[in-house]
């Protein structure tokens, strides 16, 4: 998809203006979203793999219900079973690299979190756990202050 943009001598609007992005120039067309056009999208065969994989794990799940006068073990064998090869047929497909592409993304994110310190931790929850003890006897008072208003207002329980 080709894109325009007009230039009338206005500011940027965009945040990333000026930090190595580039912006749309006057009456320049620009090619957006390259990376969608040159990306491998799901083809017929990915989505068969992805029908075939909950295929796999609700037949171990039906196998589970059909084999009911076996042991246990074989029919929980035969869920993990129905599961993992579900899984494997996943993995195989576009879906399955997109997921563990966003997984390792996710890791990657989570390294960059700072996390508070033991310390603050048991500080922090020293807070919630006093404002929760507050609260609750907050609510307590109210809920007897209505109870007592309502006996007096209605006359039961005299």
């Amino acid at each position: 998809m080709e894109q325009a943009s007009s230039s009338i001598g206005r500011a940027a609007v965009s945040k990333t203006a000026g930090w190595g992005f580039d912006s749309l120039l006057a009456c320049q067309l620009k090619t957006v979203n390259v990376e969608l056009k040159t990306q491998g999208g799901a083809d017929t065969a990915d989505k068969a793999r992805l029908v075939a994989a909950v295929v796999l794990v609700l037949a171990g799940l039906a196998a589970y219900y059909v084999l009911d006068t076996q042991p246990a073990w074989v029919r929980w064998g035969a869920v993990v079973g129905g599961v993992v090869l579900a899984a494997a047929v996943l993995f195989a497909s576009q879906y399955g690299r997109d997921l563990r592409q966003f997984v390792l993304d996710a890791r990657t994110e989570l390294r960059k979190v700072v996390w508070p310190s033991g310390a603050d931790t048991r500080r922090m929850g020293f807070y919630v756990f006093l404002f929760v003890v507050i609260a609750g006897v907050f609510f307590w008072v109210v809920d007897l202050v209505l109870a007592w208003a309502t006996r007096h207002l209605t006359g039961a329980g005299s």
